[in-house]
C-alpha cells in the first residue's frame, strides 16, 4: 500500500487541472467571432445613441471590429430615426479623453516660465 500516498497528489492535480481553460479548450473560433461581432454592434449602437460620429467611435474603440461597430451604429441610427429618439449627450468629451491619454504628466515646475535675466548695472 505504499503507492496510494504517492498517487494522491497526482489525482488531486488531475482534478484541479480538469476544469482549467488556461491551456486552450475555451471558446471555439465561431463562438469567439460571434461574441466579438456582438460586442462591436453594442459599441456602435451605444456610440450612436450618445450622438457620437462613427469616426469618433472608431477612435475611442480601437480594439473593436470596425464592420461590427458600423453595423451597430447604423442599426441604432435607423431605430432612432424611426422612433424619433433623441441622442443622449455623452458625459465625457472625446477631446478631453484623448488629450488626457496623449499628454504625459508634466510637473508644474517644468511648466513655469523661465525667470527674466537681470539687467547688468553699470
Amino acid at each position: 500500500m505504499r503507492t496510494a500516498p504517492s498517487l494522491l497528489p497526482v489525482l488531486l492535480l488531475a482534478l484541479l487541472l480538469g476544469g482549467c481553460d488556461l491551456f486552450g479548450g475555451g471558446e471555439s473560433a465561431e463562438a469567439l467571432a460571434t461574441r466579438k461581432e456582438a460586442e462591436g454592434k453594442a459599441v456602435g449602437g451605444a456610440c450612436r445613441h450618445a450622438g457620437r460620429a462613427i469616426e469618433d467611435c472608431y477612435v475611442l474603440n480601437k480594439r473593436a471590429d470596425k464592420a461590427a461597430v458600423f453595423a451597430g451604429w447604423r442599426e441604432m441610427n435607423d431605430y432612432m430615426r424611426d422612433n424619433k429618439v433623441d441622442a443622449v449627450a455623452p458625459q465625457i468629451s472625446p477631446v478631453a479623453e484623448t488629450a488626457a491619454k496623449a499628454e504625459p504628466a508634466v510637473e508644474p515646475a517644468l511648466k513655469a516660465k523661465p525667470a527674466k535675466p537681470r539687467k547688468a548695472e553699470s
